[in-house]
């Protein structure tokens, strides 16, 4: 039996005999020690089943989720805690493959019980303070309806056929906004032509002198403009509300909704980030910008040579975990460990229970569950080999997630996503076609192991599962998933090298990958080392004692900063994955004997850099036409101070002193002059 299953009681349902489920065999499935009951109306007429399980004191889960506020309610009604839930009704017994669905079933109910580590909160506030915007009188009718439960302000970005009202019970403007920033309970909004209401309209809106640039703050806005939405996607800032001013419905669910933005509110802190190493930026030279590319709400800026992100703007997309090279952005909801947890937890309970040919299906828990649910109600719902596993957002996958998956024992994974976020897949594309390179170059066949399903028709999700021929079996590879993103991510390309039986060495990568080498051009290095200064992951190293540029491989993230920042442009990048053990290990990438100081001796700079420079400087520069003064570019900065002030031409070296006029001087002139 599995750890987490452990101290729990376990109430499993049939749903009045509509799923094919044996008590006996999935007690065994799952490990228990006892046959489970199966009951088959537990939310009504068994109800009193729940209660007693609920009464014993024991933690309970409860394999229905359809009833779960009623079971909630009941808790909360007898000073228990809520229990635990889990599909196993969509997710499996409601499938023309029912019948064989059992160690899904027992895979379900087991990822359930995983317990991840607690996810951080951060608190917005609302005093109820609400911009309507939108035109005409319908804007100011929806605004008028609000008055009574929010604070409201209405902007009118047209008067034309809206009514001055006999009593005005919400300040009205007119004006256009021009920018937007901030979220629940902090927006701040720039409107131009922006005009308050003259008192004097009768019978249409009159407005004074209007402004623009002009600023207002407010912690909600309505926006029935029908314009473009003043947030890209707007659906994922908190507080702001959007609806189509021709769809009356929708503009009441807005209304409806809107007015329960009062008060104080906890939103999970979806991303931690650790600046210390963060790959954007070094002395001002940009390296990495991979997450502020890829964040859909400016929930992340630059910040010096760091990145700054915004928990209250995050929605939680987790673009910026699947891209960041370092793992300096990384996903805390769940947390990496957890989720590489839970679907070893998934995989290893399928495996267990006799499942066979493992398909992981990823998607959010929203709209992905949804079509889930109607392949179940409606269609021939999941095959019995593909195991749904729900996120906040699909989004946040990375490559070192799916490898992860794969050497779990998953057959293929299948990432199921909303059209409504065609335009902000990009990152997820190239994280699933870096995981597929790995794969296909370590001999798990052409066949996609990873792939990403855009699509909102159920019909179309459906055929896809069923008509994809079952994956090759892969030899699972367990592992313990500690550490940081790269850790996790070499270790479980590791694994599936060892899982496949490779040799492979070296593999070429896309040029996005995270991974790879450093070329130096040695005859246009001059051994600066200012890439060693820049560099962010300690990848480039100089010799110590010696005149080296050395490099580790493996803590190589291709940001490019070194690149940048070489002022021979003598660098190249190689993106690449080694696995041989020169990878952790410094090597040499140019070297020089150091020059000496001809004053006195101290080694200041490379050989081929010093003569280099008096090649190019000796009889061809006018401040360096003698042997005299070339000797300078010999010595180190202190020796060529000090033969520069023994110089006659030292331009330091100062004259005599002339003294300064006083005004007796002045007096002396003047009397002298008189006498003559």
């Amino acid at each position: 039996m599995s750890d987490n299953l452990k101290g729990r009681r376990l109430l499993v349902c049939n749903c009045e005999k509509t799923m094919d489920l044996d008590g006996g065999k999935l007690s065994e499935a799952l490990g228990l020690s006892d046959s489970l009951n199966v009951n088959t109306q537990l939310c009504r007429r068994q109800l009193d089943n729940y209660r007693a399980a609920v009464q014993s004191g024991e933690p309970v889960m409860v394999a229905c989720t359809q009833e779960a506020p009623l079971f909630g309610e009941v808790a909360e009604e007898m000073g228990a805690a809520e229990p635990a839930y889990v599909n196993i009704r969509e997710q499996a017994g409601w499938s023309e493959a029912g019948a064989s669905a059992l160690p899904k079933m027992a895979a379900l109910i087991t990822e359930a019980a995983y317990q991840p580590n607690p996810t951080g909160l951060t608190t917005l506030k609302s005093e109820g303070v609400c911009l309507v915007y939108g035109a005409g009188q319908q804007a100011l009718d929806v605004a008028r309806q609000l008055s009574s439960r929010l604070s409201v302000t209405l902007v009118l970005k047209d008067a034309s056929d809206a009514i001055p009202p006999a009593q005005v019970d919400v300040p009205i403007y007119r004006g256009t906004i021009a920018g937007t920033t901030g979220t629940l309970g902090g927006f701040e909004v720039t409107f131009n032509g922006h005009a308050p209401m003259k008192p004097s309209s009768r019978d249409e809106f009159a407005f004074e002198a209007p402004q623009d640039n002009v600023r207002s703050e407010c912690d909600l806005i309505l926006d029935v403009s029908g314009d473009t939405p003043l947030f890209t996607p707007g659906q994922r800032r908190d507080g702001y509300f959007r609806a189509d001013p021709n769809q009356p419905g929708a503009v009441a669910r807005a209304m409806f909704e809107i007015t329960d933005m009062v008060g104080e509110f906890e939103k999970p802190i979806y991303v931690s980030y650790n600046a210390d190493i963060c790959a954007h930026s070094r002395s001002g030279k940009v390296g990495c910008t991979n997450c502020l590319d890829v964040c859909p709400t400016g929930a992340i800026t630059p910040d010096g040579d760091h990145v700054s992100i915004d928990p209250a703007i995050c929605g939680g997309c987790g673009q910026c975990n699947a891209v960041c090279p370092t793992g300096a952005a990384s996903y805390a909801y769940p947390h990496r460990e957890d989720l590489i947890g839970r679907a070893q937890t998934l995989l290893k309970a399928y495996a267990s229970a006799g499942g066979r040919d493992p398909v992981v299906l990823v998607h959010d828990a929203t709209d992905g569950r949804e079509l889930v649910s109607a392949m179940s109600r409606f269609g021939r719902g999941l095959p019995a080999n593909v195991l749904p596993f729900a996120l906040h957002s699909v989004a946040m996958l990375g490559h070192d997630l799916i490898c992860a998956m794969v050497a779990s024992g998953a057959g293929r994974v299948v990432v199921l996503a909303s059209p409504k976020q065609a335009e902000e897949l990009e990152a997820l594309h190239a994280q699933a076609e870096l995981a597929q390179t790995f794969m296909r170059e370590l001999g798990y066949g052409e066949d996609a192991r990873v792939e990403v399903l855009v699509e909102a028709d159920p019909d179309a999700v459906e055929s896809t599962l069923h008509d994809t021929p079952a994956p090759t079996p892969v030899t699972a590879q367990p592992f313990l998933p500690i550490g940081s993103k790269r850790d996790i991510a070499r270790l479980a390309i590791s694994k599936l090298r060892e899982g496949a039986g490779s040799d492979a060495e070296l593999i070429a990568l896309p040029e996005s990958a995270p991974y790879g080498r450093v070329n130096v051009d040695t005859d246009a290095c001059t051994l600066c080392l200012a890439c060693v200064s820049a560099c962010p992951a300690s990848a480039l190293l100089d010799g110590e004692d010696t005149l080296q540029l050395r490099f580790i491989e493996q803590n190589c993230v291709q940001c490019g900063i070194c690149k940048s920042t070489c002022p021979e442009s003598a660098i190249t990048l190689e993106p690449r994955y080694n696995f041989r053990q020169e990878a952790a290990n410094p090597i040499v990438l140019n070297e020089d004997e150091p020059f000496a100081c001809v004053r006195c001796g101290k080694p200041f700079g490379s050989k081929k850099a010093i003569d280099g420079i008096i090649a190019k400087l000796e009889g061809k520069h006018w401040m360096f036409e003698s042997n005299k003064q070339t000797e300078l570019l010999k010595m180190c900065d202190n020796c060529r101070i000090v033969a520069m002030a023994e110089s006659s031409n030292d331009p330091f070296k100062m004259g005599e002193v002339p003294r300064t006029r006083t005004t007796e001087d002045y007096i002396m002139e003047r009397d002298d002059s008189d006498k003559d």
